[in-house]
């Protein structure tokens, strides 16, 4: 089991504007490829500007096919370039992770 943790920091002010350009374009390309996330998560406290999204993979192989699928997309590719012109991000994390081993580990959900 793979985690892929993913934080993003918006501009002030373009995280709603970000949030409507992925609902309306990015959302069905990304979870057709990866299947649903985990969680998908704007900040409560905090950074008023950062939202992250945890997506659930079998492994490492798992994850490469499955987000090379996703950038040969053309819906994919086409989310990208609004959002490139959109301008919002300013910063993205990423990191991989494994369950403890004392937790049972999520579901991938199709």
């Amino acid at each position: 089991m793979l985690l892929d943790v993913r934080t993003y920091a918006c501009r002030p002010g373009m995280l709603k504007k970000h949030l409507e350009l992925y609902e309306a374009y990015g959302r069905e390309p990304q979870t057709r490829h990866l299947g649903q996330p985990l969680a998908w998560l704007v900040t409560e406290t905090g950074n008023p500007n950062q939202f992250l999204h945890i997506w659930v993979y079998e492994n490492a192989g798992d994850r490469e096919a499955r987000r090379q699928a996703m950038q040969a997309d053309p819906d994919w590719q086409d989310y990208l370039a609004r959002s490139a012109e959109l301008g919002a991000l300013v910063s993205q994390e990423n990191r991989l992770m494994t369950p403890a081993s004392f937790f049972p580990a999520p579901t991938r959900r199709s």
